[in-house]
């Protein structure tokens, strides 16, 4: 699961919502709305615990994201 979430957190920092969301529904069966929620709390997360590998504001990221 480690690697998992390695690749999980690779598509946050990037700021890769689609795949993420993608990854989350087909590995843990979440729906949409569960998707959404858990990327929620684990883009909090890193956030924390990796605050410069973001290269984006928390105001300027997910810009342009239409899903």
């Amino acid at each position: 699961m480690g690697d998992l979430w390695g690749a999980i957190d690779d598509h946050i920092v990037r700021g890769r919502i689609f795949p993420v969301l993608m990854i989350m529904r087909d590995q843990f069966g979440d729906t949409i709305h569960d998707a959404i929620d858990r990327f929620a709390s684990r883009y909090e997360y890193l956030r924390e615990v990796r605050p410069d590998d973001f290269t984006k504001s928390r105001e300027g990221y997910g810009r342009r994201f239409y899903s």
